[in-house]
């Protein structure tokens, strides 16, 4: 826990944050990438620490859904935020090298917590962010 004690009331993100976990299902891994937005509510937290949750979230056997939900409850909870946004896109093994054998699908999760849930424009605004044309690849 590195908070800084902050009067910033404006969209914090960080996109792109590398994954792998283990689907529950299948104990095959799936890889790919979340993003993070919050409106701090008094406290900002070390951009590193973002990271570190989906780190510490993704390293147990997961189902995507679920682990999107508890990255968002976990920062809604610590940080007190005025809002959490929580995408995440991955592709799963299960659906490239067994079964259906799509290579290339993504299953894209998100969760929304506080203004991102409540007011359409501020949920606008971080999709547009996230999704913006300067992505990297």
């Amino acid at each position: 826990k590195k908070f800084f004690t902050e009067q910033y009331d404006e969209v914090v993100l960080v996109r792109d944050i590398s994954f792998c976990s283990v689907c529950e299902h299948h104990l095959l891994p799936f890889l790919g990438k979340a993003h993070i937005g919050y409106v701090p509510n008094g406290k900002v937290i070390g951009l590193s620490k973002l990271a570190r949750v989906v780190e510490s979230v993704s390293k147990r056997p997961q189902v995507q859904e679920r682990m999107t939900q508890e990255i968002a409850q976990l920062l809604e909870s610590e940080l007190d935020a005025k809002a959490v946004a929580v995408v995440v896109e991955a592709e799963h093994t299960c659906m490239t090298i067994r079964g259906v054998r799509k290579p290339g699908s993504l299953c894209i999760t998100s969760a929304m917590k506080g203004l991102f849930r409540s007011n359409l424009s501020s949920r606008s605004e971080i999709m547009q962010l996230i999704n913006g044309r300067e992505r990297r690849s």
